[in-house]
Formats: C-alpha cells, structure tokens, sequence
C-alpha cells in the first residue's frame, strides 16, 4: 500500500527529469550545430577577405627594380674655386661601381623606397680637360685625400620617405628624402628625382648639391691654394633599373 501511495509521485518526477533531459539535449545539439556551421562558415568569410586583399594587392603591386650600374651615369661635378679659379678646370667624378634597388607603386607612388650603395673606390676623373697623366694624379689624391676608401668604402643612401606625382602616366615627379652617409658621416637629403617607366625598365633622372664641409670631405687644391675646388658639390645622375 506504501508503495502505491509513493508511486504517483515518482512518476511525476521521472516525467519532469525526463522532460528536462530531453530539453537539455535538445540545446545542447542546437548548440552543436550552431557551432559547426559556424566553423563551416569561417573559410569562406576567410577566403573572402584574403581574395580581396590579393584582388587589391593585384590593382596596387609594388614594384621592384635592380640598379644597373652599366647602363647608367652619376657624375660628380667639382667646380673650381679659390683666387685662381679661372685657371683651374672642373672635376667630372663618375660613380662607376654602385649596387641598389628600388620600389614604386604605380597607381599611389608609395610604398615606394630607393637603396643606394656606391663604392668610394671607384670614382674616377673623367673630364677631357685633363690628360691621362693628369686622371691618375687626381684619381690618387681622390683615393688618399678626398675619400679615403680604405677607411670609408662605401657612400650609402636610404630613403625614409617618397613623395610626388605622376605627371604623365607612367612618368612621375618624386622627392626622395633620406640619410646619405658619406665619409663616415651621414645626414638627411631631399631629392628631386624624374622617373619614367617602360615596359620592365625604370629610369630616374635628377641632380642634387651637397656641401662637402658637412661631410668632413677635404679637397685638393694647387698653387699653394690660389686653385682649389669649392665646398659645394653638385651631383647629377641618369640611373636605369630593370624589374625584379
């Protein structure tokens, strides 16, 4: 009779943890499924943005260019100073060893960098004033004097920022500004530089000054001082590079 008294009540609470057992698995399953398609979803959201960035990347690629020293011309013009200038004669220094690269994104110009190293041994006179007993005697005093190779081998310039505009579809106005160091001392340049592009090539055009008194650079001079070359130095470069 105990047990027939109790057995409605059991009954009831078997049905209500039934009830809340099927609930609980219920959710527990909605939950997982949720959770799977979730997961199933995540690629393609993924996919997704990684083929827009790319689609992008694509319209907007930065381009790469190697410096080709033997296509191109840096020349060093040292003017004549002093009293006597008159009587001297310029200097035409030309680079003829120097390894770079650059970078330039059409449609924006920037990203865009240029890396320049020039080997201070290898500037040579070339100037046809001089006779060829002449080029030695200055290409030595360059080597002993003026750059020192040996203790300061390479001139170096980085740029830290390019600014400008094309001007004519794949040509570009540019101020690239950066550290030249040279003879051991470096210092913040700004240059104006034309760039043209052509097919996989990249050809930069410009000129720019520099007082070789912020370097530390000495100068040679003659007749006890009367002829002498003057503190500012102008360069002048027509650089082709060919895409990486």
């Amino acid at each position: 009779m105990r047990i027939l008294k109790f057995f409605p009540v059991a009954l009831a609470i078997a049905i209500i943890a039934s009830a809340i057992s099927y609930e609980f698995s219920h959710a527990t399953r909605a939950s997982r499924l949720m959770n799977d398609a979730d997961r199933s979803s995540s690629p393609s959201l993924k996919t997704n943005t990684v083929t827009d960035e790319e689609s992008f990347s694509a319209s907007a690629a930065t381009q790469r260019y190697r410096l080709d020293a033997s296509r191109s011309k840096f020349i060093a013009h040292a003017l004549a100073g002093g009293l006597l200038w008159f009587k001297g004669h310029d200097h035409l220094i030309a680079v003829r060893e120097f390894t770079g690269e650059a970078q330039l994104t059409p449609d924006s110009i920037s990203p865009a960098s240029l890396e320049i190293t020039a080997k201070a041994g290898s500037m040579v006179e070339t100037s046809s004033v001089f006779t060829e007993q002449q080029k030695q005697i200055i290409d030595k005093e360059l080597r002993e004097i003026v750059l020192e190779p040996d203790k300061y081998p390479d001139i170096v310039f980085r740029s830290t920022s390019v600014a400008g505009k094309a001007t004519a579809g794949n040509e570009y106005d540019l101020k690239i500004t950066g550290d030249l160091t040279l003879h051991g001392v470096t210092r913040r340049i700004t240059i104006p530089t034309k760039v043209t592009i052509t097919g996989n090539e990249l050809r930069a055009q410009g000129e720019l000054s520099v007082d070789r008194s912020d370097y530390k650079v000495k100068a040679t001079s003659a007749m006890h001082g009367l002829i002498r070359v003057r503190e500012t130095v102008n360069f002048t470069f027509d650089i082709m590079a060919h895409r990486l």
